[in-house]
């Protein structure tokens, strides 16, 4: 089966109906474990089987035992109960372990899949969900998700077949007083689904506040220099206290749900223990039955009562399981927009033009980051875009690895539409250097390698020295060993370019998109770089967003980007002479650099 069948084979979520979520859940995932499942049933069995025989035995207890004193009987009987509990033990330990093991594989069977899904979801998704709302899926929802199969099974399995299996015991005793020990619990189905109604709306509101504490906990820690710096230890105090505050009630609000479950089955199982008592007493007085079979039918009921407790409680932690399975599943049947049309031809891996055509795009549908983009970026020469803030350039590079698709028009490389070609052979065309840089919490190694995973020691080396960053990186500890912490926190911002650099160099693309590769280096270091990134580009179609636009005097070709159309092109003299924004701009920049120099600048 294909994974498109195995798609359209999937139960589709219609509703948050708890029947159809169960359904999907027991079908997604336990399903796959029927097998465990069923062993673990046939052990549950036998738990309500023995316990089952456990009150039977009651009978020839009283009876032959107590009442007619038969010793005989005495071992037989004890030897009967202690057989009983052993199997019982085996059973309920086999049950248990195999609960265990089903519930852990589904807890990673889930978070592998989920984790997967979301990584190959557009870079769009990631703009309007929070990382710790994402992350919470991973945590408390998938945690719900094996509580609630966990208390489903064991509630379904063991605590039901222990009711029906003691039920069953009690009509085959004494058929009429059966009756009337079930005539309450009809009773207590209603207020019990009330109280699931009620848990499932604290478990939504739990997850939410629960994403949010994960999210600002996120943001001040990566963010902790700037709190610091600014005094905000209080203000940031302040708003996770709110929402610490806000889980804790919750949870006692959860807590007060789940707490009421129990002394509702209790009152109704108090009314049902007394009519029994009392209704059978009488028939004991009156010599319609026997101690031992009355003692044995109470045991029975009681038997039944604590199952019975359990599964007045399964439905309200199923409910929690069920809110987190709608949040689940609701986020893996969200499909990417930008989707690998099925007839896609592999990009060549050579330095072809990048060329866009009337290219408009918006990020939110209502405002366009580029209005009719055209301009095109020769096969291997050097292309500058530049402009002020918000003109568009860094949607620009957002568009050429296709993390977007624009609203009109078409971006071409080589002469193909790059969207009827594959992802991988796309961006594995690119080398992206930008000025935040992202690096892993692991070592400088393999944080460079990440450019091309099957390179070796010496070409890691090798990249590292082109990029002016082995030096450095020698007189660390740990040498290329060294974790560079989250977010390369470890390393100065220079360190952290340098690295990202190496990164370009190792995956020797033939088209780079440099966003101003330099801006964090030291004089000396951003020379070096110079040099290498000026060899490396040599053959290659550069595209570079230039902030300085000292660095970009020598490219072929210069864009003007203005409000997301260009509206000036040519190379740096060209510009210069046209005294547009190109002209206005390098002006600014001459005078600010001038000023910094102690040079009287007049004033523009």
């Amino acid at each position: 089966m294909t994974d498109d069948q195995k798609t359209e084979a999937k139960i589709p979520l219609t509703d948050n109906r708890s029947f159809g979520l169960m359904r999907r859940l027991f079908h997604e995932s336990v399903l796959p474990y029927r097998y465990h499942m069923l062993a673990a049933l046939v052990c549950m069995g036998v738990v309500a089987g023995m316990t089952t025989a456990s009150a039977w035995l009651l009978d020839p207890v009283v009876n032959k035992v107590f009442v007619e004193r038969n010793g005989s009987m005495l071992w037989l009987i004890g030897s009967g109960v202690l057989a009983v509990f052993a199997l019982k033990s085996l059973a309920s330990y086999c049950q248990e372990v195999l609960l265990a093991t089903v519930g852990q594989r589904i807890i990673s069977d889930m978070q592998n899949r989920l984790f997967h899904h979301i990584v190959h979801q557009d870079v769009a998704l990631f703009q309007i969900r929070t990382s710790g709302s994402l992350v919470s899926h991973f945590t408390y929802d998938i945690n719900a998700m094996r509580s609630a199969v966990s208390s489903a099974f064991v509630g379904i399995g063991r605590d039901a077949l222990s009711v029906v299996f003691l039920v069953g015991l009690t009509f085959y005793q004494d058929w009429l007083l059966a009756t009337v020990s079930l005539v309450a619990a009809p009773l207590s189905i209603y207020p019990l689904q009330r109280l699931g109604k009620r848990m499932r709306k604290v478990a939504t509101q739990t997850q939410e506040k629960m994403g949010g504490l994960t999210t600002s906990l996120s943001q001040t820690f990566q963010g902790i220099r700037v709190i610091k710096a600014y005094g905000l230890e209080e203000f940031e105090q302040s708003r996770v206290d709110r929402l610490v505050t806000s889980l804790c009630n919750l949870a006692i609000h959860a807590t007060r749900v789940e707490a009421a479950a129990q002394p509702i089955i209790d009152v109704f199982g108090g009314i049902a223990i007394t009519a029994v008592i009392v209704y059978g007493g009488a028939r004991v007085i009156e010599g319609a039955t026997t101690p031992g079979a009355f003692f044995s039918f109470i045991a029975s009921v009681l038997m039944a009562y604590q199952p019975l407790r359990s599964l007045s409680k399964v439905n309200v932690s199923l409910q929690t399981g069920l809110a987190a399975a709608h949040r689940i599943f609701a986020l893996l049947d969200q499909k990417p927009l930008l989707t690998e049309r099925g007839d896609a031809q592999d990009l060549p891996r050579q330095s072809g033009a990048v060329r866009f055509e009337a290219v408009r795009f918006s990020y939110d549908g209502i405002d366009n980051a580029l209005n009719g983009v055209s301009f095109e970026a020769p096969a291997g020469g050097i292309t500058a875009l530049v402009g002020p803030s918000g003109a568009g350039k860094s949607t620009v590079f957002s568009l050429i690895p296709r993390f977007y698709d624009p609203n009109q028009g078409r971006v071409v490389i080589n002469g193909q539409d790059i969207r009827d070609v594959t992802f991988s052979s796309l961006r594995g065309a690119i080398a992206v250097v930008s000025q935040e840089v992202v690096l892993f919490d692991d070592s400088i190694i393999n944080n460079i390698r990440c450019g091309r995973l099957e390179a070796s020691d010496e070409e890691v080396f090798a990249a590292a020295g082109a990029a002016a960053a082995a030096d450095f990186i020698d007189h660390l500890p740990e040498g290329y060993q060294t974790r560079v912490g989250e977010h390369g926190l470890r390393l100065s911002g220079g360190q952290r370019q340098r690295i990202a650099i190496a990164r370009a160099i190792l995956k020797n693309a033939p088209i780079l998109l440099l966003d101003e590769a330099t801006s964090a280096l030291d004089t000396e270091s951003e020379r070096a770089i110079q040099t290498a990134l000026g060899s490396l580009m040599k053959g290659r179609t550069t595209i570079v967003i230039a902030h300085r636009l000292s660095t970009i005097k020598d490219a072929d070709v210069i864009h003007v980007f203005d409000h997301g159309r260009v509206i000036e092109t040519g190379d740096h003299d060209q510009l210069l002479a046209k005294e547009g924004l190109y002209a206005h701009l390098h002006a600014l920049q001459f005078s600010s650099a001038s000023q910094q120099d102690g040079e009287t600048v007049p004033t523009l």
